[in-house]
Order: structure tokens, then sequence, then C-alpha cells
């Protein structure tokens, strides 16, 4: 798992998702879509390294309701195309208080609420990856482990990668202060984690939220071939 971690200097949390194992025993196709921390901390380096892997689109993943710096990005290279989707709403007085002046935004505890309250932010956000430019698709939040978190379990249960490597791949974004929210909640990673999507039909879920059979075609091409 750990050899799908890239090194693009300025980013301190990208991953290809490739590599990961399905149900139907097949293998998820690397340079395919990456996720990351925000690319706005790139260095000259770190940008040319992540043109040189195929990215040509980024698709930014925002809160409505919030200013956070880092979440604009402007590549330097004209054939990367740039997108921002907002997946959540702080206006939503309710989730924050009960997720993020609790500090539990911090954690996948707070997934299947907020999946249960915009199927059409998080469809927007699969749709945006599913009709990149052709090339990579590179998509981050800020430190690249919760909005982020949200969009790749939904990407890898679409395509029945096996919940040991959705769980994998999530712990390789290492946070001590999420293990410690998780355990004062008497909960874990992979508890939290798969209960977000168990019983959930992921394709319908996002049909519901306006992502076409197309979209969904094109991810499972994307990550699969």
């Amino acid at each position: 798992m750990n050899q799908r971690s890239l090194s693009w200097e300025g980013c301190v949390n990208t991953r290809d998702l490739g590599g990961l194992r399905t149900i139907d025993n097949h293998i998820t196709r690397s340079g395919a879509i990456i996720r990351s921390d925000t690319p706005a901390r790139l260095t000259e380096a770190g940008w040319s390294a992540l043109h040189a892997y195929g990215i040509r689109t980024i698709v930014s993943l925002y809160t409505l309701g919030i200013e956070e710096e880092g979440l604009t990005v402007t590549p330097p290279f004209p054939d990367i195309a740039a997108v921002r989707v907002a997946i959540e709403d702080f206006t939503d007085k309710v989730f924050v208080q009960q997720w993020v002046d609790t500090s539990l935004w911090g954690t996948p505890l707070y997934y299947r609420d907020a999946l249960e309250r915009w199927p059409q932010r998080h469809a927007a956000a699969i749709s945006a990856i599913a009709r990149a430019c052709p090339g990579g698709v590179l998509f981050h939040c800020g430190r690249g482990y919760d909005r982020t978190g949200i969009i790749s379990l939904l990407l890898l249960s679409l395509i029945g990668v096996v919940p040991e490597d959705i769980v994998v791949d999530y712990v390789l974004s290492v946070d001590p202060i999420r293990e410690k929210l998780l355990a004062h909640e008497h909960s874990s990673v992979p508890e939290a984690l798969l209960g977000a999507v168990a019983g959930l039909d992921v394709a319908n879920y996002l049909r519901s939220g306006g992502t076409t059979q197309e979209d969904l075609d094109a991810i499972r091409w994307q990550l699969l071939g």
C-alpha cells in the first residue's frame, strides 16, 4: 500500500488510488485518480512532478460557508483544468453543532450524516471526476483526510474495492487525534468508515444526487479499465 504514496514537494498526503483489490479480483488502475492534500502548497518541483505524472484535472473539495486558505488552486500549467465543488455546507447549523463543535468532523463518524444531508453535493464531486479532461485526476481538500476521505470511500465502494483495502488506504492518512476521538466515542476506523456505507447502494445513492449512469461508467473505466 505505501508504494502508492507519491512524493511531490510541498504535499505530504498524496497517493494513487491504483493497486487496490476489488471483490471480483480486479486491481485498480494506477495513474487514473489521485487523492491529496491541497496542491496549492506545491513547490515548482512539486508541480512539475504532478504534471509529469499525467494529472490534467484538479478537483478541489471545499465547504460552503467558510473561507479556507489553500483551497483555490491555480495550476502553473495551461493544460491542467481546475474545478471546485462544495461537498458540505457550514450554514447547516445542526451539522456544525453535532460534528464541528465536537471536533468529530475530523473523523469518519460524521460521514453517514453528511451523506444523508448532501447527496447532490457528493454526486457533483463524483461527476466532476468522471467528466474530467483526458489524463489523470487529482481530488483534494485541505489536509487530504476528511472531505477527500469521504469521496475516496464513495469511489472505492462504487467499484467494489474490498473493505480491508478501503480501510488500509484511509489509515495511511495518519492522524493520532482522530484515533483518540474515535476511542472516546467507543469506535474505530473500520467501524466508523465502513459503517458510513453499510447497507448503502452507492450507485443508486449517487444517481439520486444527479450522477448519471454515464458518469458511473466513466468512474469504473477510469479505475478499472
